[in-house]
């Protein structure tokens, strides 16, 4: 057929195919209907969409994983730094539960050594005093006694000072008082100088290359004395008339201190201590035998009171307190003689009661020891000067030793099966004992 005079046929859309054409897309190529024109419009919209949030999509879940990598360095560096933390902490903890194992491994060593310290020395102290050696002095009446050395004692009574040899028992040596009245106290200077005291002229004696210095004291009448580890004398005195009492400290004929008041200001002596007597302890201590006041009194080396001691219970004889002589042995402990039980207190530095020395003595009075702590007692109505020692290998402990602080006051009575006698055990209240070998009364 001829094309011109054949009927021409219409364009249609592309995509509904039934719509003529009214678009043709150049790029696409499509030819398009107005409706399909914006449907395809809405496709390419959505595909679009599609395509951005598919986009997002990735770019989130990148940022996700980037995150989590940044998340996991920053966990792993957080675990890390706590770790470390840990170590340290942990090499600190270690080494404080080390050090505190090594002081109780320390604690228990010392314990053990106390322990076994106190088996030994509570055994020593607990074994009952023996008489070694007696001196016939001859006095009417004797008070004092003072060591020079381990071999020589001087004694005092009547108008005479004695030198005696403690292993021969023979008189070395005789002085008279210049007054021709019985000494008040007697004791040994540091420099070994034989040192008195003689009421009657109110005077403190220094027998020194034998020669005698004088100190007299005026208004002040002497009682006691003792010498010092430095070298001064420390002197008991009560005024003329009778109403007040101190401590003097001398150097050389110097005054250096005064002790009378407590910080209250009460006096620390009876005002008329006219048996009184003192020492100095090892830990310097000024310790004094207040016979009126029924009391031993002790204050430091500035002499603020540290404590007052006015016996205890039961007492051998149950009478009340009546200290005369006063010493004081290597581990510091305190020695007073109870003139009216007849035995002999012993205390520790701090006024704890330990034990009584009661081996029949009579009239205890002055007291010293020497420098192996042998313990000598002078009797006042005896012409004896008693030395008398604890013994070192008597009997057995009654009780484990390991409970010794635990103990009360209590006696055991043990058989000694090697002298076949009965031995008394005076136990002793809470107390942690060192070495004791004392020469008792």
């Amino acid at each position: 057929m001829d094309p011109r005079s054949k009927a021409q046929d219409v364009m249609r859309c592309d995509l509904c195919e039934t719509a003529v054409v009214q678009m043709h897309c150049d790029t696409c190529l499509v030819n398009l209907c107005k409706a399909c024109d914006i449907a395809s419009d809405v496709q390419n919209r959505m595909s679009q969409l599609e395509k951005e949030y598919g986009d997002l999509s990735t770019a989130i879940t990148k940022h996700g994983e980037d995150w989590h990598r940044e998340i996991d360095k920053l966990v792993k560096k957080l675990k890390a730094e706590a770790d470390e933390m840990k170590r340290k902490q942990l090499k600190i903890l270690q080494k404080h539960l080390d050090e505190i194992h090594k002081k109780i491994a320390d604690i228990k060593c010392k314990i053990n050594s106390i322990e076994s310290l106190l088996d030994s020395q509570v055994k020593k102290l607990l074994d009952e005093p023996e008489i070694v050696t007696t001196i016939e002095t001859g006095y009417r009446q004797h008070y004092t006694v003072a060591c020079l050395s381990n071999e020589k004692i001087w004694t005092g009574g009547d108008s005479t000072i004695n030198l005696y040899s403690i292993n021969q028992g023979s008189l070395l040596k005789s002085i008279t008082t210049r007054s021709e009245y019985t000494p008040e106290d007697i004791a040994v200077a540091k420099s070994g100088d034989l040192i008195y005291v003689d009421n009657s002229d109110r005077t403190l004696n220094i027998f020194k290359s034998e020669k005698i210095e004088v100190i007299r004291l005026q208004s002040w009448i002497p009682c006691g004395v003792c010498g010092t580890s430095s070298f001064d004398l420390l002197v008991i005195m009560y005024s003329a008339d009778y109403q007040q009492s101190k401590v003097v400290r001398y150097f050389g004929s110097t005054e250096k201190q005064t002790i009378q008041f407590d910080d209250k200001g009460k006096a620390l002596l009876s005002p008329w201590p006219y048996y009184a007597r003192i020492t100095e302890n090892r830990n310097l201590d000024i310790c004094v035998a207040d016979k009126e006041a029924m009391a031993i009194v002790v204050v430091n080396q500035a002499g603020k009171l540290k404590f007052r001691y006015t016996g205890h219970t039961p007492a051998p004889k149950n009478q009340p307190f009546s200290p005369r002589g006063i010493t004081t042995d290597s581990q510091s402990y305190i020695l007073t003689a109870d003139y009216s039980n007849d035995c002999v207190h012993i205390i520790d530095k701090d006024g704890q009661f330990l034990r009584y020395i009661d081996c029949g003595l009579s009239d205890p009075w002055g007291l010293c020891i020497d420098t192996n702590d042998n313990l000598f007692v002078a009797q006042w109505r005896s012409s004896r000067a008693r030395a008398v020692v604890v013994l070192n290998q008597a009997g057995k402990l009654p009780v484990d030793a390991s409970a010794s602080i635990k103990w009360r006051h209590s006696f055991e009575y043990i058989r000694d099966t090697d002298s076949k006698r009965s031995i008394q055990w005076h136990l002793f209240p809470n107390v942690l004992l060192k070495t004791v070998k004392h020469v008792m009364f």
